[in-house]
């Protein structure tokens, strides 16, 4: 099993900058490569994929949010970051980190993902 734990949202306004942090434990997760991605869930509306990245450190990123936020994975290994700027009312909703034990690939299927977070709220005032 895995287990994932988001932290780091909260409440900001317009144009500020948030840095997400999800952290994965568990003894499946040291010996099998996996994928991690953050997704999120607006209110009113469907979950929604935001950015993904494999243990190689390669990522891709939903249009919406395409060169504003970035995923990283510092240690290569069972943390992953995902640094948020030029935050907009639009962006509000509770974000999650997600494992693929199986992916070889960064992934935006949502699919693909057997291990959630609890989630972490971010709110942008405007």
């Amino acid at each position: 099993q895995v287990q994932l734990v988001e932290s780091g949202g909260g409440l900001v306004q317009a144009g500020a900058a948030l840095t997400l942090s999800c952290t994965a434990s568990g003894v499946a997760f040291r010996v099998i490569p996996s994928t991690m991605a953050w997704f999120r869930r607006a209110p009113g509306k469907e979950r929604e994929f935001v950015a993904s990245i494999n243990r190689s450190g390669n990522t891709i990123e939903g249009d919406s949010v395409k060169g504003r936020f970035t995923i990283s994975r510092p240690n290569g290994r069972n943390t992953v970051l995902l640094q948020m700027r030029a935050l907009e009312p639009e962006d509000t909703a509770v974000f999650y980190c997600a494992a693929c034990l199986q992916c070889r690939e960064p992934s935006a299927r949502l699919v693909d993902y057997a291990f959630w977070g609890q989630g972490t709220l971010v709110t942008v005032s405007s």
